[in-house]
């Protein structure tokens, strides 16, 4: 059609509204219809997959690592089945989007490693949801793997979301793996000190709280003598949930226990000496 010629009362308004108004809102109405009842078809499916896979027992963040790949999967299947609609060639959207695919990725690569970074972290699985690590110089609880990025939880309730990357490429220290660990305290007492009667009254402390397990058996040994101080190695062992509580105890007890002892606890100190004039 010419429109540089076109002349709108050539065109009757019931012809113009059966010729284009009709067809193209059909395939709009068409389109739309299409958008919503595919995303109410894969919340369906997410919901039915999330089930299978609890059934399973998987862990949890694997299962949430899977729903959120298939979840962006439909979302984008939903959204070529409606442009389908409106008479847009598919398999030239999808050629269009393989090569806008290959210029985000180019440009993303940071994100594609982190991507990468969290496939790596659900397959090793180096720590699950509900364990406290350290990583990247951040530490927390994770509460969350996702596509890019890994979410902790500090003790004092912040929110921190790491890039998967950033976890992947540093040393990670899962603090909670075991079911035991020990604590590691370093008491150091004066050269004046009676070193035998301060061993009596740690081995005392040690003894008398219950939470500190028997075996593996407490250690307590001299393991340095120091510039100032004779340095006492404490390393008994503890339930991993009762490790934080009973660290602290232990050390108010231990300083409250040598003061009344008479045992001091020296800290560093310079004596210097000025000429006589």
């Amino acid at each position: 059609m010419n429109f540089a010629n076109f002349d709108l009362s050539s065109l009757d308004l019931e012809e113009m509204f059966a010729t284009y108004a009709i067809p193209y809102g059909t395939k709009l109405i068409f389109a739309i219809l299409v958008y919503l009842i595919g995303s109410l078809v894969a919340k369906w499916l997410l919901r039915l997959i999330r089930k299978g896979l609890d059934r399973s027992h998987l862990d949890a963040m694997l299962v949430n690592f899977v729903l959120n790949i298939l979840r962006w999967v439909f979302t984008l299947l939903v959204i070529i089945a409606a442009i389908e609609q409106l008479g847009v060639p598919t398999a030239s959207l999808i050629t269009l989007l393989g090569a806008a695919g290959l210029a985000v990725g180019l440009a993303l690569k940071d994100s594609l490693q982190n991507f990468a970074s969290g496939v790596l972290l659900i397959l090793f699985r180096p720590f699950k949801i509900g364990d406290f690590i350290e990583a990247g110089g951040k530490e927390g609880v994770v509460e969350e793997i996702r596509i890019f990025s890994t979410q902790l939880r500090t003790p004092d309730n912040r929110e921190i979301t790491m890039p998967n990357g950033e976890v992947c490429s540093n040393a990670i220290i899962n603090c909670t793996a075991k079911a035991q660990r020990r604590i590691d305290l370093v008491i150091g007492i004066g050269y004046d000190d009676d070193l035998r009667e301060a061993k009596r009254v740690l081995e005392g402390i040690i003894a008398s709280d219950e939470r500190i397990l028997k075996d593996p058996e407490p250690f307590i040994a001299v393991g340095e003598l120091g510039a100032s101080s004779v340095d006492i190695l404490v390393r008994p062992w503890v339930k991993t949930e009762d490790y934080f509580k009973t660290k602290c105890d232990l050390t108010e007890r231990i300083k409250l226990a040598l003061d009344d002892a008479g045992i001091s606890i020296p800290y560093p100190q310079m004596d210097i000496h000025m000429p006589a004039k």
